[in-house]
């Protein structure tokens, strides 16, 4: 399994802010630690500078997340929201091992799925980045959509199940695309999980354009045809 390099960062609410290691680092050039330039490194070799200027690495078997230096504390609330990353792997029931399979998936089918009666496409700006970890101040969108009307739709994505504090990653968002790239647009949010929690369902209804859904995963095998039977 590849191992997805992140950067985290706490939040003034508790929560914590996940960023891709390469692009955290060119979008903070002034805290990068390594001197190192990340368009022309290996995530390992900007990680182990990190290590060797003082951030923390936690690893888990899907991800290695760095953390700054004199944050301990943080390290700890990362273990508690992020998980061990071990745990999905013992649950006998099926679903996305990673959130960027979930994250490839929906945005490869978005014509095919229905939100607010809309059909989505995956949101690109006037320089033509696209909405697939669309960056902001408050962190990286997993999908920024948009519909034919031009409303703009920002994706939340869990793995597994989706603890309430998802409103509060969902509406951090939508407020920063309403001030600024949607002044003169709808924004809704939409929270993604294998399982909404009862938590979630109550602060949700609650706060206005936030729409839930649950996915399903299907797996079927066969019997393949022997040589001679095809046909």
């Amino acid at each position: 399994m590849v191992q997805r390099h992140i950067v985290v960062i706490p939040n003034e609410d508790g929560g914590v802010q996940v960023h891709p290691l390469k692009e955290w680092l060119r979008q903070h050039p002034d805290e990068n630690p390594t001197g190192i330039d990340p368009s022309s490194s290996t995530s390992h070799q900007l990680r182990n500078a990190m290590r060797r200027a003082g951030w923390t690495m936690q690893e888990t078997p899907s991800e290695v997340r760095l953390i700054k230096p004199g944050q301990a504390a943080t390290s700890e609330l990362v273990q508690e929201i992020l998980g061990s990353g071990e745990a999905d792997d013992e649950r006998p029931e099926m679903g996305f091992s990673l959130e960027r399979q979930l994250q490839e998936f929906l945005a490869s089918n978005l014509s095919a799925i229905s939100v607010n009666g809309q059909r989505l496409s995956v949101y690109a700006d006037a320089a033509g980045r696209d909405g697939i970890e669309y960056p902001s101040a408050v962190g990286p969108m997993d999908i920024l959509a948009v519909d034919e009307k031009g409303a703009l739709y920002v994706f939340e994505l869990k793995r597994a199940n989706s603890a309430d504090k998802a409103i509060g990653q969902v509406a951090r968002y939508m407020g920063w695309v309403r001030q600024t790239i949607g002044k003169d647009h709808d924004v809704f949010g939409v929270i993604v999980a294998k399982t909404i929690s009862e938590n979630l369902r109550y602060a949700a209804s609650v706060v206005a354009g936030v729409f839930l859904f649950e996915y399903e995963v299907e797996f079927h095998l066969r019997p393949a045809h022997e040589i001679g039977t095809s046909g």
